[in-house]
């Protein structure tokens, strides 16, 4: 079998590393497996990421790869099929060939949960929180209805705007409009727990996860610019639920 040249090697982790960047990634995980991957290719390969890029270098030959992208969603089935392909590579259970094949199949691969299943999973997260205040069976069935039109909502106004941080606020919008019309209506005890609750799909939970561990690591940077994102996202879904709140005051004449 040919030894892969120095080029191949190089565009290989660079690949690896634009596909973990994008799939939401620490950035101390990005360079231990790019580097992993390189020296097991028999390459000196330096990694160096960012929350937005992605350095690799070959240090023997000074030639640099940049990745550049920007901080969007997250993709852990990705990241999670990276991990095991590399392991197999510096374990020497596949070959160079087959890891190169696996990652172009899995950079154009879209991975994702067909939409009846994100849609149930959106209110049955909406629900869970509900457990915790001891609410009613209505006030339960509601934030299940309730979390999926504010999820739904969100995708709708995400895949048809690139403005940052407008689909959460939208989501959340929808989401304390119905909870506060279906309190007004009678058909819900708490419009306050129904909030609460059916926000569980907007809330970062991964972003806040990957700061955490990202200044865990040492990687402070990463962390700061992970945890000021998920503040922003978090802002505006209060934001949403504010300006709800405060129409449907209008509107009652409340």
């Amino acid at each position: 079998m040919s030894q892969p040249g120095t080029e191949e090697i190089l565009e290989v982790c660079g690949k690896v590393g634009e596909i973990l960047l994008n799939a939401g990634a620490e950035t101390s995980r990005i360079e231990t497996t790019v580097e992993y991957i390189g020296h097991a290719a028999g390459a000196s390969v330096a990694c160096y990421a960012t929350i937005t890029a992605v350095f690799v270098s070959l240090e023997n030959e000074s030639r640099t790869r940049l990745i550049k992208s920007t901080l969007g969603g997250f993709n852990l089935q990705k990241v999670d099929e990276l991990n095991q392909l590399s392991r197999e590579f510096v374990a020497h259970r596949i070959t160079f060939e087959a890891l190169k094949q696996e990652v172009a199949r899995i950079d154009h691969q879209v991975i994702n949960f067909p939409w009846w299943a994100r849609i149930l999973g959106a209110g049955w997260v909406s629900v869970a929180p509900m457990l915790l205040f001891k609410a009613t069976n209505g006030d339960l069935a509601l934030a299940f209805f309730v979390g999926i039109f504010g999820y739904l909502a969100a995708e709708y106004v995400g895949r048809r705007t690139t403005t940052p941080y407008f689909k959460e606020a939208t989501g959340a919008f929808v989401v304390a409009i119905l909870a506060e019309l279906l309190v007004s209506i009678g058909w819900g005890d708490s419009s306050g727990n129904i909030i609460i609750s059916a926000l569980m799909p907007l809330v970062p939970g991964v972003a806040i996860t990957n700061a955490i561990r990202e200044i865990l690591s040492r990687q402070i940077i990463g962390g700061i610019v992970r945890t000021v994102d998920a503040i922003f996202v978090a802002g505006a879904i209060g934001s949403g639920v504010v300006i709800a709140i405060v129409l449907n005051n209008v509107w009652g004449g409340r």
